[in-house]
């Protein structure tokens, strides 16, 4: 059991690694889609989607709500702020009555009682017309910090009483800033508090707000329940963008029109009548103020320096194409990205092993900007999953597949490069690793030159001697073998116990295989004569190297299988030159060379010995013999 797991492993053990890689990279992408906004791993979603909503947002005229600025020129002209009570009475009053408005929400809170007149004309104004003041919440939940309860809260509903609309969507308020009690008859009141983000972006609101046991409209949907005119039941708005919250309760803006889609008009154009009045009739209007002195300006993805007063009309237009039948198709964003995600995982998968790092990261780079224009779409249909997290799976994959790619690379080569110095010579190496050859070691057709050496009667040899005298005497034989062979740029291919096979012109064609092959024969021989030599004056017997050699096309290669394998020549070469060499027994010559090397050879003189009929030859073969001088 333990062998077959082993063997398991061997086999598909760089497949379970690659597939770790993948499920890794599509974990990390999971992990992010889920994970609350605020605790998610990685940055970068709202950087992505403040580019796709900036692009998104159509500059199409806005023509149901218009925008009053106490701008800095009517500052100017009429006084510094904040404008007296009175002054912001006649404003109100002049837009209900004289330009027929559909109703006034005001970005502006009075926390504090001023001239009577003015705080009494707005409070008849709040408890009798289309009007809807403002509060601001603060949502500060540090304990270090005391929240602020300034003024006195109006309006807002028991929290028993509306359970059924959106029980998970109420920001939790810890404090207040609202108008002072003069005002507390007003009956619509909406909230003007918000949290930027880290980065000090205003990306979203709250749309109802909780403090106490009661719920609080934010400015723009109060103006909606105060003047739209429509059934209560469409005011629920289930089905609209509003209804997604995050973990705090907050709704993010559309901003999906630019800035310059809202007819912003000065407030001194209104007093002054400067303004025609079938521009604003019919509008819903907000009043608000883009004065630097004011401080009223927050960044947002459509501009460093937003007036406060453009977010809640942002959030009006939102409201308003809802409530008039635009339906918001909402996509499965998280789904997608991972969906895609495990797709560019499985590529790699297939790829990486396959292909060069270059064109594997090619693929992740592919991917990633096929990620981007994709989910510039999903931004659209789903503005909470993470933008980032197939980009962040992309990176994984590149850090840390790419990589492992390269190691498993390099281990191949090395590999490669330690079994290629066990059969070749150090020059061949070399020039291998110079060679444009993808795999050298693939097997390929080529034309080689065989040599087979044995040692003649090696039993009657060993079959006296002691174990470790039998052990030096093979040693030091295959030593008189091996030598000349790798000197001669040969390729070992393996030892037969007391004799090698060797050939030349592979892994790389050599011209002069056969001439070479020779060389080392000769070689062989005399270092064999050497050794006999010396073995005759210790006493002991005579030893004799047998060689055949023949040239012709073969097949030379990585052969055997997943649990081990050669660099190995097969052909009838090969075989012929295994019978030359048990032929050489029949004859007093030591080297028994085929015609094949003979008519490949340039430099050596060799001497016939006639035709001889092999074992497993239809036909007899025409030997021969070289002179080896003493």
């Amino acid at each position: 059991m333990r062998l077959a797991f082993g063997n398991l492993l061997r086999t598909y053990g760089k497949t379970l690694l690659w597939l770790l890689i993948a499920i890794s990279a599509v974990g990390l992408c999971a992990m992010n889609q889920w994970l609350p906004e605020s605790h998610r791993l990685f940055p970068g979603d709202e950087w992505l989607r403040d580019r796709y909503i900036k692009i998104h947002a159509q500059d199409q005229h806005e023509e149901r709500l218009a925008l009053i600025d106490i701008d800095d020129d009517s500052i100017a002209k009429l006084g510094a702020a904040p404008w007296p009570r009175t002054r912001i009475a006649d404003l109100i009053e002049k837009l209900i009555v004289e330009f027929d408005v559909r109703g006034v929400a005001l970005d502006i809170y009075f926390e504090e009682p001023k001239d009577t007149i003015g705080d009494q004309r707005l409070a008849m104004l709040a408890a009798h017309g289309p009007i809807v003041l403002a509060q601001a919440f603060a949502f500060e939940k540090k304990n270090r910090v005391t929240p602020p309860q300034n003024g006195e809260l109006a309006g807002g509903t028991l929290a028993d009483q509306l359970m059924g609309e959106h029980p998970e969507a109420y920001a939790i308020a810890t404090g207040y800033i609202a108008n002072h009690a003069g005002l507390g008859n007003a009956r619509f009141v909406g909230n003007i508090g918000f949290v930027p983000d880290g980065d000090g972006t205003l990306r979203r609101i709250p749309v109802l707000t909780r403090f106490n046991d009661k719920i609080y409209d934010g400015l723009s949907r109060a103006l909606l329940k105060c003047c739209a005119k429509l059934p209560q039941d469409k005011l629920q708005m289930h089905n609209s963008r509003f209804s997604d919250v995050d973990e705090n309760g907050f709704s993010r803006v559309e901003y999906s029109r630019t800035l310059s889609s809202y007819e912003v008009v000065p407030a001194v154009h209104v007093l002054q009548d400067r303004v025609p009045q079938e521009s604003l009739r019919g509008k819903f209007v907000i009043i608000g103020s883009s004065s630097l002195s004011l401080a009223d300006r927050v960044p947002t993805p459509l501009g460093h320096s937003t007036s406060g007063f453009l977010v809640h009309a942002q959030a009006l237009t939102t409201m308003l194409d809802e409530l008039e039948g635009r339906q918001y198709i909402k996509w499965p964003g998280k789904w997608i990205a991972i969906v895609f995600s495990l797709l560019t995982a499985g590529m790699a998968v297939f790829m990486f092993p396959r292909f060069s790092a270059l064109a594997n990261t090619l693929m992740l780079l592919l991917a990633s900007g096929a990620w981007v224009l994709l989910a510039y779409q999903v931004v659209d249909h789903d503005m909470w999953f993470s933008p980032v997290s197939p980009l962040i799976a992309n990176f994984f994959l590149l850090a840390v597949a790419v990589p492992f790619g390269w190691q498993t690379t390099q281990r191949k080569s090395r590999r490669l490069l330690g079994t290629l110095q066990q059969y070749v010579a150090k020059a061949v190496v070399q020039e291998l690793l110079r060679s444009d050859l993808k795999d050298p070691l693939a097997p390929r057709e080529l034309h080689v030159t065989t040599l087979i050496a044995d040692m003649e009667g090696y039993t009657s040899q060993v079959e006296n001697l002691s174990m470790e005298t039998a052990a030096s005497l093979t040693r030091e034989f295959l030593e008189c073998l091996t030598a000349p062979v790798l000197e001669k740029g040969g390729t070992l291919d393996k030892y037969t116990g007391d004799g090698l096979v060797a050939f030349w012109g592979a892994p790389l064609p050599v011209e002069n295989h056969a001439d070479l092959a020779v060389d080392a024969a000769i070689e062989i021989v005399k270092n064999v004569r050497k050794l006999s030599a010396q073995y005759e004056e210790q006493g002991r017997k005579k030893i004799r190297v047998r060689i055949g050699i023949e040239s012709g096309i073969a097949i030379a290669g990585d052969f055997g299988s997943s649990f081990r394998s050669i660099y190995t020549a097969v052909g009838d070469s090969v075989n012929t030159a295994s019978r030359l060499e048990d032929a050489a027994r029949h004859f007093p010559h030591d080297i028994i060379i085929g015609k094949g090397t003979v008519d490949n050879s340039q430099r050596h003189v060799f001497e016939p010995l006639g035709e001889r009929l092999l074992k497993g030859k239809e036909k007899p073969t025409t030997i021969y013999t070289v002179e080896v001088s003493a």
